[in-house]
């Protein structure tokens, strides 16, 4: 199995490429890059130093990865973009390089990056991510894996997101949303349980039951929040992983929780 790389593209020869990468017409590839076997660069990609990306990736027009971070705090030290394999990224992506030398922007495993979408500086994403048309991830946003993303949404810089969240599109993301949640609305609110994506994940009926019950406890009407999640945090060892997964994630957030909608 070779390389096949267009005559139109420009390739540096530093550049560590594995057999059965395909590059085409007009792309651009730097010197400091690695490219895992199997990935395919359409068209008119760019990928810049300090960028290595997985195998058998799909990465289409327009796509620019390992730009210099839009951050008033880069003074040019060295960082990274890390991406996994067998993602797809749509036309017109940005993935910029960290803030700070030696971190990384991360993007996971089977992720589906769709047109448009921008990840910013130090963004860290999972594992099965679905980010539709014109997403934009601020510096430092933390996602977790099987969550889904509707289109135009935007998160504030910072940002935690969980496991198999979903996250309307059109609207802002200012406050963590905590894992198998769904959240929409302005200002955005959990709105309840993400149960077809539980369901379609193996979670039992009774795990998604006891979850349930687990959040309609927490911000319950006759609780005080805070008190419900001292509570919580003090009967931690008694629930199941999920559960405290949950009370984890409440743990350490920094920016606030998104609560619960009426």
């Amino acid at each position: 199995m070779s390389v096949n790389i267009h005559p139109s593209a420009i390739v540096s020869p530093q550049a560590e490429i594995e057999d059965g990468v395909t590059i085409g017409p007009f792309c651009i590839v730097e010197g400091k890059v690695k490219i895992g076997a199997g990935t395919n660069l359409v068209a008119y990609v760019s990928i810049h130093d300090y960028v290595s990306i997985g195998e058998n990736c799909k990465i289409c027009e327009y796509t620019a990865i390992g730009g210099d971070p839009q951050d008033h705090g880069f003074k040019g030290e060295v960082s990274y973009v890390k991406i996994g394999s067998n993602n797809l990224i749509r036309e017109n992506v940005t993935i910029n390089r960290a803030t700070g030398e030696g971190n990384s922007t991360v993007v996971g495993d089977n992720c589906f990056i769709m047109d448009g979408v921008h990840f910013a500086h130090n963004v860290q994403v999972g594992d099965y991510v679905t980010v539709a048309n014109k997403v934009g991830l601020s510096g430092f946003v933390q996602v977790g894996s099987h969550t889904v993303f509707g289109g135009m949404a935007g998160v504030h810089q910072f940002v935690r997101i969980g496991d198999y969240c979903m996250i309307g599109g059109l609207y802002r993301v200012v406050k963590d949303v905590p894992h198998y949640t769904l959240a929409s609305g302005e200002p955005l609110r959990l709105t309840g349980l993400n149960k077809v994506g539980l369901e379609r994940a193996g979670f039992t009926e009774e795990t998604r039951r006891v979850i349930t019950n687990f959040y309609r406890e927490l911000y319950s009407k006759d609780n005080v929040f805070s008190k419900a999640l001292a509570e919580a945090v003090e009967r931690k060892a008694e629930y199941i992983p999920e559960i405290q997964r949950i009370i984890e994630f409440y743990e350490g957030t920094k920016r606030g929780v998104t609560f619960w909608g009426i």
